[in-house]
């Protein structure tokens, strides 16, 4: 390990102090407090809405006083993901992070600096006394992670400035000016479970160490999935020997690639043998496919207690709709200058089993909202067939580039003069809540830019500590340089 100064140390002792304090999607209040005070506690208007989000205003400084105001923005919840052994509780315990060379990461949990270390910049903006601006508004939304609910219920005149900052995108010099919509499809088996035949021996697999990673960013990196993983061994059980399912588990969030996932099943016991050797040449299989990506993959197969299955249709027909689900990038965009950015993708979330049921949660996303509705249609199609109910959310729309954005044009400039290079002007794969607020504020001048982050929605999120120092210096050359009203 290097010993690397964190800089700027305004805006660490930020992220730092936010790393204390539980924010779990959904599950926000502490944090929300502890901005509402931060805010009231330094003479600032303070305002929480209905839904939960919080806005902070700050004056502009001396001789800035004619400038457009600019909204910064970003969520202060955070994904919650550990080590499956870990012994972490995100509703109490403090997130431990530590110094790996020039990059921050955390101790066996997700670090949070997606988007914490964005409130944690707009809390150093708004507790720092010498920086040159107009007026700020510095918004934070709750639960962007499982529903961007905080920028949906966010109700137009809330914000009230021309221009929005978001501080949420994951690669220094890179200016995103668009991103995709998207939409989660629940699908849900239900049954009554029945003792197993006598001459079944029941079996446990279970997959874990894998990379997973965003299910928007990183999506087209070849990762495996571990649901997809495992439901392509199960269905060849099933097709193979027959197969009576008591357990599959695999995924947590609808935004992260699948990491591991286990399955309890039975299969005549005259087969174990032939399966147990079907499974050495499937692993191995699949290690060399996923050679480049995947480094460490950890497969197990053991015997299991006998248990309740579920009825052999159902499991027929969830093992094979798990099977036929796509997933992974659908199309890549069409037009020349963005053809290396996917258009539209699904990424298989989760299972889980429970008493009487078996719930499937996906991701669809896609920056044409007719092709976001088709993939979403054709998902909803698998799992109607597989004799699932199955439900849609209403998703997030996507947002769309505006070719005359003056705040692009500031963005652009300022970071050339500053590196002396031109960023990336960008769109992205993934959902920001930049989309709602177009809706919402249809005249707001936007872009989202940030810090380097790598293993976003996993324990391997690391953050760079040289590009938050970037990031803050040209944020600061950027208020310096909006225009007057």
């Amino acid at each position: 390990m290097n010993n690397i100064e964190l800089k700027p140390a305004c805006v660490f002792e930020m992220f730092a102090k936010l790393n204390q304090i539980p924010r779990p999607s959904k599950r926000e209040e502490k944090i929300i407090e502890y901005l509402k005070n931060f805010g009231e506690s330094r003479g600032l208007e303070t305002v929480v809405d209905e839904t939960g989000n919080v806005i902070i205003r700050k004056p502009a400084t001396k001789g800035f006083e004619n400038r457009q105001t600019v909204i910064l923005q970003s969520h202060m919840d955070m994904v919650c993901e550990k080590l499956v052994d870990l012994d972490f509780d995100f509703d109490k315990d403090a997130i431990q992070t530590y110094v790996d060379g020039e990059w921050l990461t955390a101790k066996g949990t997700t670090l949070g600096a997606d988007d914490g270390i964005g409130c944690a910049i707009e809390m150093a903006i708004l507790d720092s006394n010498d920086l040159e601006h107009g007026p700020i508004e510095c918004v934070f939304t709750r639960d962007e992670e499982t529903g961007l609910t905080g920028a949906m219920g966010m109700k137009p005149g809330f914000m009230t400035g021309d221009m929005l900052i978001n501080l949420d995108s994951e690669d220094e010099g890179q200016i995103f000016v668009s991103c995709a919509g998207g939409r989660n499809t629940t699908a849900t088996f239900h049954f009554e479970r029945e003792k197993a035949p006598a001459d079944m021996f029941f079996l446990k697999v279970s997959l874990k160490g894998l990379v997973g990673g965003h299910s928007g960013d990183d999506i087209n990196k070849k990762r495996a999935n571990a649901l997809k993983v495992l439901a392509r061994f199960a269905y060849m059980v099933q097709e193979k020997y027959g197969l009576r399912l008591a357990c599959f588990n695999a995924g947590k969030l609808h935004n992260a690639i699948p990491r591991d996932g286990m399955i309890v099943f039975a299969v005549p016991a005259d087969k174990k043998e032939n399966v147990r050797a079907d499974w050495n040449v499937f692993t191995a299989a699949v290690e060399e496919e996923y050679h480049v990506t995947e480094h460490s993959m950890q497969f197990a197969m053991e015997s299991a207690e006998a248990a309740d299955v579920l009825p052999l249709d159902v499991s027929t027909r969830l093992i094979q709709a798990l099977q036929a689900a796509d997933n992974g990038v659908f199309a890549m965009c069409q037009d020349e200058e963005i053809a290396w950015l996917v258009e539209t993708s699904n990424n298989m979330a989760s299972v889980e089993t429970k008493e009487k049921e078996v719930v499937v949660i996906s991701s669809q996303r896609s920056n044409v909202m007719s092709a976001l509705d088709n993939q979403a249609a054709t998902i909803k199609a698998v799992f109607q067939l597989a004799g699932a109910d199955v439900v849609q959310g209403d998703g997030y729309p996507a947002w769309k580039m505006n070719p005359n954005s003056a705040l692009t044009k500031i963005t652009v400039d300022t970071y050339k003069k500053l590196f002396g290079k031109d960023p990336k002007v960008l769109g992205i794969h993934a959902g920001l809540e930049c989309g709602l607020f177009s809706e919402k504020y249809p005249n707001l001048d936007m872009v989202s830019f940030g810090p380097t982050l790598r293993g976003v929605h996993s324990p391997d999120e690391r953050l760079h500590i040289p590009t938050v120092q970037m990031v803050w210096d040209h944020l600061m050359e950027i208020l310096k340089n909006i225009p007057e009203k």
